[in-house]
């Protein structure tokens, strides 16, 4: 019984593999096809690229948006993975220079097939569902990421903080400074940098470090260095040449 039943089972495990392969082609095809247009493609285009039929397409997704659907949860899926590696420990410089650096790398990567999601909002509950989800685990990354300076705050004031930090660093932001500014990755992520480390509160060991020091304007001196103003402090260089100003609209 068992050598009669082994091919069976083979050759439905193969007929698996080939599914789930022209499925991953199409995805493949259609997030490919977003970065280069940054537009919807048409199911056509899809096929093209992924060497397949459109009846093929149509067999795997109900209909495109489902397919955007389930792109956008691989991007989800992809850009949480490298957001979990970036380490927690570290000094206060560190931390951020490391969060931004990861943010914004899933915003490069993933910002036109996130504006196409966010166009299907209003027809797809699942889309506003994995919407939640991103921004319930970018708010609660954000938390563990900056935990000690998070820790001297009222919980209010805890959760404005956290909703801004978001806000500041989410796609639309990115989408704003590379476009609408016309700025480089690198001068991109150097203003998130500046704008997280002063809205910050000062991390325990600042604080601790700053109240042995005598009063007056030394200390006072000591603090701001301590926030990491542009073109001062440990962040020390101003990479968009502005003169410790911000040319931005936040």
């Amino acid at each position: 019984m068992a050598k009669r039943t082994r091919p069976f089972i083979e050759k439905i495990d193969a007929r698996t593999t080939r599914k789930n392969r022209s499925r991953q082609a199409i995805l493949q095809a259609y997030i490919e096809l977003v970065n280069q247009t940054r537009r919807q493609p048409t199911a056509l285009q899809i096929a093209e690229r992924a060497g397949c039929s459109l009846r093929l397409i149509f067999q795997h997704f109900a209909d495109l948006p489902s397919l955007t659907l389930a792109a956008a949860q691989i991007g989800y899926a992809q850009a949480r993975a490298r957001a979990d590696a970036a380490t927690l420990d570290g000094d206060r410089q560190t931390r951020i220079r490391t969060h931004i650096e990861r943010r914004a790398h899933n915003c490069e990567t993933w910002l036109p097939l996130w504006s196409i999601a966010v166009a299907l909002h209003d027809h797809s509950p699942e889309m506003v569902g994995l919407g939640g989800l991103v921004r319930k685990a970018t708010l609660d990354r954000l938390a563990e990421m900056y935990a000690p300076e998070l820790a001297s705050l009222a919980e209010v004031d805890r959760r404005r903080l956290l909703i801004a930090l978001e806000a500041i660093t989410d796609y639309e932001s990115w989408g704003r400074l590379r476009s609408d500014h016309g700025l480089s990755v690198e001068q991109a992520s150097a203003s998130w940098v500046t704008i997280i480390d002063r809205l910050l509160p000062p991390t325990p060991a600042e604080v601790h470090a700053t109240s042995k020091r005598p009063t007056g304007k030394a200390d006072e001196s000591s603090t701001s260095a301590a926030q990491g103003p542009m073109g001062s402090g440990p962040l020390g260089h101003d990479p968009l040449g502005s003169g410790g100003e911000i040319p931005l609209g936040f």
